[in-house]
């Protein structure tokens, strides 16, 4: 990338009016239009977002089975069955699980069966193979059951055409285990979006090269990397990328053209730094006449510079503040809703907790902070008045991550966060006792 010599300085613009934080939100997120669909087997299903409602053909389970090992009995064969009165029966069948065959169980006979095994024709109660003695050619009986003790009923899980797994669902280890149960080898699920990282700067070097004065490593093409795959989403990360306006907007173009060698065809780019009110900021300088996109001050501390948009070819580009914290929060206020949307989730959002306080600090005027926290305790521990009852509904107790609370340059300590608190934009003070709402990071 060429050097200081050939930029140019980011030409002035009229004064932007400020959004509050609901509004860069809603901005942000309308780039996120689910992206199409694509038909994957079960091994590749897991952390990908549904698109068809996963039915079951038949009832299930399709036939009645055991839920025990033990035998296939008549109930009415053992009443009065005792340990001073027991009964014995003739054994006429084995079954195992996963047998087709179905001997018929008269009177006074019984079935020796095993878990999951289809329950034979007559049979209408499992005695466990524990309240027995065990025979194979006659079994003796200590207990009396109860009818249809034991016995999973055909369809008492599922009827035919019961949903199992509704579209939009974020795919876990059950969700696969429930589709396979019924048969389904294949699901239709949404494309995973690929999501191109630029980090800017000239004093931006890779972690483990040699700093010259005034330089430093590159953190947030790692940190937005990993936010990226986090969120469910394929990262390619490229940077650290020179502060050359020319430069920067022809790897814009050919990322959005999906023509750029190193990362093919993107659903999305973000960039980082190079966004604010400097004399020389390279994104806003490389895509200043770029129509579909606003560089916009937000209501928000930190992370109040922002842009967003779309680029010539359709493809979102958020552009972040390049300080390491300012970037993290702008990520996961603005970029993961819209990423989880491109995934087609109709949850997009962090689960939210609301906290106790155990700290206190100024926020800044008229604006939403963003403050990293950090669980110490539950919240009846510290003596506070939480107003609900710990035994049923815990409050956690937080405090800030760092003594530097929220400072946009604040990186190395930022991994001790467990999430975000949010402080209102009317908020001039959080005092120890205060509640806050927390966007839940683990």
């Amino acid at each position: 990338m060429a050097g200081h010599a050939v930029r140019a300085p980011t030409v002035p613009t009229a004064p932007t009016v400020m959004r509050t934080l609901a509004e860069h939100r809603a901005a942000a997120l309308a780039l996120g239009a689910p992206l199409p669909t694509e038909e994957v087997g079960l091994d590749d299903a897991l952390g990908r977002v549904l698109a068809q409602d996963v039915r079951t053909a038949d009832a299930l389970p399709r036939w009645a089975n055991s839920a025990m090992d033990g035998y296939a009995v008549h109930q009415a064969d053992l009443v009065g069955a005792s340990a001073e009165h027991p009964v014995t029966l003739w054994v006429v069948a084995d079954l195992p699980a996963g047998t087709s065959a179905d001997p018929r169980i008269d009177r006074g006979t019984a079935a020796r069966i095993m878990t999951g095994a289809p329950v034979p024709s007559g049979a209408d109660a499992i005695v466990p193979v524990e309240h027995t003695d065990g025979g194979t050619i006659s079994v003796t009986v200590r207990v009396e059951p109860a009818p249809g003790a034991h016995v999973r009923g055909a369809g008492e899980d599922a009827a035919a055409g019961d949903l199992v797994v509704p579209a939009g669902t974020l795919l876990g280890p059950a969700h696969v285990s429930a589709c396979a149960s019924v048969g389904q080898a294949r699901l239709v699920v949404h494309r995973r979006p690929r999501v191109a990282v630029v980090s800017t700067g000239d004093e931006l070097v890779a972690p483990g090269e040699p700093l010259a004065r005034g330089q430093l490593p590159d953190s947030n093409s790692w940190l937005l990397a990993a936010a990226v795959r986090e969120a469910g989403a394929d990262a390619v990360r490229i940077g650290p990328v020179g502060d050359d306006p020319a430069d920067l907007r022809a790897l814009l173009d050919a990322l959005d053209a999906g023509t750029y060698p190193q990362a093919g065809p993107v659903d999305a780019i973000i960039t980082s730094g190079g966004v604010s009110v400097g004399a020389y900021d390279v994104v806003k300088a490389a895509l200043l006449d770029e129509p579909d996109v606003a560089f916009v001050p937000v209501a928000v501390q930190p992370g109040k510079p922002q842009g967003l948009g779309r680029l010539v070819h359709g493809t979102p580009v958020f552009a972040l503040p390049g300080n390491p914290v300012s970037s993290f929060v702008s990520f996961e206020l603005f970029v993961r809703p819209a990423l989880r949307r491109l995934q087609g989730a109709t949850e997009v959002e962090r689960p939210t907790v609301v906290a106790t306080v155990d700290d206190a600090w100024r926020t800044p005027p008229g604006r939403t902070q963003i403050m990293p926290v950090r669980v110490v305790a539950p919240a009846d521990d510290l003596g506070l008045d939480t107003a609900v009852d710990p035994a049923t509904n815990p409050r956690p107790t937080v405090r800030r991550a760092t003594p530097g609370g929220s400072g946009s340059h604040l990186v190395a300590r930022l991994a001790l966060a467990d999430g975000l608190a949010v402080v209102p934009v009317d908020v001039t003070a959080v005092e120890r006792g205060d509640l806050l709402t927390v966007l839940r990071l683990r």
